[in-house]
């Protein structure tokens, strides 16, 4: 190479310095005698050993007794299971085993073993190497070994809280979590653990002032052992059991910090006292270590849990207590979560009970039951809604609707709709004028929402299905605004889906609704349901109409086993839509509980329509509402003779009030008025009003009736489902 040439090669010139010699030349100024080589070996911070062939500790410098608390001189000459007795967690024959195999093979291996240190476990990791003589043969095996506690722990650690972020809080049952916290509690960490959680969490509640009192009372939901069947367990699983405030577990529920106790410290030793179940299980399953630890979550205290070592030799240490504290504050918020969801859940639950009917005002119509099933989103509520009207006239409405939507939004406005069918209904309104009402009121309500609602809810497009059977004439009057149309069951047992005129759902607007009217023998089953009972997904809506009209004819001792039956068959057990279904049982009227006369517009027939209500009444046993009901005759004929017109007919029904009806062939509405001191009339309808339970007027294509309703003493409520 010329001069001015450069290349990765070159003397220790070319890089500077030409006095360094070259790596390959270098010496090392002073090399150390062998009497220094034992001393580097002797004072090295970090344990060595040496075990010759015959598996005898023949060498060990200073850190390595010191790691075992032992002198050199004393260690000499011990078998690896005598160094120290217990010393070993495993025993020691697994450090005799791996020494026998690199004797054995030659070869060199990694060991790890737990030692227990002044009463605290540690973890050495050992590097185990063949010792060979000038001929190669084996003649002992090295052993240097680093404390690796720390490492070990946080590795652990690290494992225990992956594991927990999996397994913990799957569902969002409360006891379910427990379970989950206490399984992982017991694997390679602890013996026994027990979770008990204030009694007011299980309601879904907060627990604020009982962390006040003397005693606490707690709620076992879980507990696993390493032993079947949890013998250590003083308390049986799901019992009310209570701790003192001045316990162990009373100052950490109420420090809110985890504790570690060992059965020789006066406060577990008081608390074992406390119940003498307690002290014998503790001593008969050699229970040596606890920790306490409270769950709490965003702020709130739910409960305690306790883990328990008797199997496992060493105690809990400072890890192990920071371990638990990190493993039950992670399952707290999902035991804080599952309390929130419960107690969100039994609100909404309770908000669908409220709008769904539970108990009907007893009428003899129809005979009735129903069921109601939402669907599994949603917090268990939907928009789904069944409901049973008494009208005047001992007429009976059946109404089935369903609410675009799942969850708190479809169920209040399911609310909404039910008050206002009711309200309509009330008023006596035909079916298709009350679906043409409630339409209107669907888009006033729609206008409303919010555009930018945070669900996405609306109110148009909910359906309904509305009904009234009339028990006196065997009638039935349906109309529907794009709901399905329902099911006749005849006595006979045939069955048909009956053809409706077809009307939009509500909201549309713009459409008119018709009714249709069937005559209904006696002991005919209708069934009116929402979609969710014939529409699921990736089913078949017609096969699933036939199987409907299968489970209905089928002969049925009671409408219970048969709406049990047709629920069982076509609904999942996790339906994905809200199914609600109302089976019904007509009845008719007795010819001998009620009674009509034809009546002129003549002021001089209103005696003689007195004495024949008076007659009736009588023959039924009702002497008691003669008079009243002489008034309210009078009244009624004679307001209807004054200002209404041909025809006029008295009707008087016993069902379970006695009805008073008068019919005339005019539609002017009658109108409450107070007269004044000197008029002649005005008062008739003010006293009808006070002498009877309700009144009002229905209204039909050829006139209006006017009735009035008087309780029977057996008149009450029944239930409904």
């Amino acid at each position: 190479m010329s001069t001015g040439e450069t290349g990765s090669g070159g003397s220790p010139a070319d890089h500077g310095d030409p006095t360094r010699p070259a790596m390959g030349d270098r010496r090392p100024a002073y090399v150390p005698s062998e009497e220094v080589r034992c001393q580097i070996l002797e004072q090295l911070a970090v344990p060595v050993a040496y075990f010759g062939r015959d598996r005898m500790l023949a060498m060990a410098n200073a850190a390595a007794a010191a790691s075992v608390s032992r002198s050199e001189a004393s260690m000499i000459g011990l078998l690896p299971g005598e160094i120290e007795p217990g010393l070993f967690l495993e025993g020691g024959e697994g450090l005799a085993e791996a020494i026998d195999r690199v004797l054995r093979t030659g070869k060199g291996e990694p060991y790890e073993t737990h030692l227990m240190v002044e009463g605290s476990e540690h973890i050495w990791q050992a590097a185990m190497s063949p010792v060979l003589d000038a001929a190669g043969e084996v003649q002992g095996v090295s052993v240097v070994t680093l404390d690796t506690t720390a490492q070990f722990w946080a590795r652990r650690r690290l494992a225990v809280l992956n594991k927990a972020s999996m397994r913990i809080g799957s569902t969002l049952d409360v006891g379910r979590t427990a379970e989950e916290l206490a399984e992982l509690g017991i694997e390679d960490f602890a013996d026994f653990v027990t979770v008990d959680l204030l009694a007011e969490v299980l309601a879904g509640d907060e627990a604020r002032s009982v962390l006040h009192r003397d005693t606490i009372s707690f709620h076992r939901v879980a507990q696993r052992s390493v032993l079947g069947g949890c013998p250590e367990s003083v308390v049986p699983l799901g019992e009310i059991h209570e701790y003192d405030r001045d316990s162990v577990v009373g100052r950490a529920l109420i420090a809110g910090e985890p504790s570690r106790h060992t059965v020789d410290e006066e406060a577990l030793r008081r608390w074992m006292a406390d119940e003498p179940a307690r002290t014998r299980s503790m001593r008969l399953h050699k229970i040596h270590s606890v920790l306490v630890v409270p769950l709490r979550a965003r702020g709130v205290t739910l409960g305690i849990v306790l883990f328990c070592r008797h199997r496992i030799p060493g105690g809990f240490g400072a890890a192990d207590l920071q371990l638990a504290a990190e493993l039950v504050s992670r399952a707290a918020v999902c035991v804080d979560n599952a309390r929130r969801y419960t107690r969100e859940r039994a609100t909404a639950l309770a908000l669908q009970r409220s709008l769904l009917p539970r108990r009907a005002a007893r009428q003899q119509a129809v005979e009735v039951t129903a069921r109601y099933l939402p669907n599994t989103s949603g917090a268990g509520i939907g928009g789904d809604w069944f409901d049973v009207i008494p009208l005047s006239g001992a007429r009976v409405a059946l109404v089935v609707g369903d609410v675009v939507g799942h969850g708190l939004h479809a169920s209040a406005t399911m609310g909404r709709l039910r008050t206002a069918v009711r309200t309509l209904a009330d008023v006596d309104l035909a079916p298709e004028e009350l679906l043409t009402q409630l339409d209107d009121l669907v888009m006033t309500l729609d206008r409303e929402e919010p555009a930018d609602s945070a669900d996405g809810a609306t109110v148009a497009g909910a359906t309904c299905l509305y009904a009234v059977y009339d028990p006196a004439a065997g009638c039935c009057t349906l109309a529907r605004a794009g709901h399905p149309e329902p099911m006749l069951v005849r006595p006979d047992g045939t069955v048909e889906q009956l053809t409706l005129p077809s009307g939009p759902p509500l909201g549309v607007g713009g459409v008119a609704f018709e009714a249709a009217d069937f005559d209904l023998p006696e002991g005919s089953r209708l069934a009116l349901y929402t979609d969710g009972l014939i529409e699921t997904a990736g089913g078949d809506i017609d096969a699933a109409l036939a199987e409907l009209r299968s489970l209905l004819g089928r002969p049925a001792h009671s409408l219970e086993g048969l709406c049990d039956t047709v629920m069982d068959a076509l609904v999942p057990e996790q339906p994905d839509d809200d199914v609600a279904l109302l089976l019904a049982r007509t009845r008719r009227l007795d010819a001998g509980h009620y009674a009509s006369w034809d009546l002129v517009a003549d002021p001089a027939v209103v005696s003689n329509a007195r004495k024949r209500a008076s007659a009736q009444l009588r023959a039924w046993g009702l002497d008691d509402a003669v008079f009243t009901t002489e008034l309210v005759v009078s009244e009624l004929v004679t307001n209807a003779i004054r200002y209404g017109g041909d025809p006029i007919r008295l009707r008087l029904i016993r069902d379970t009030a006695l009805i008073c009806e008068v019919f005339d062939g005019s539609s002017t509405a009658p109108h409450l008025r107070r007269a004044r001191i000197f008029d002649e009339g005005g008062r008739g309808l003010l006293l009808v009003a006070s002498l009877t339970e309700r009144w009002g007027t229905r209204y039909t294509s050829t006139g209006k009736t006017i009735w009035a309703e008087q309780p029977l003493p057996d008149a009450g409520d029944a239930d409904l489902v």
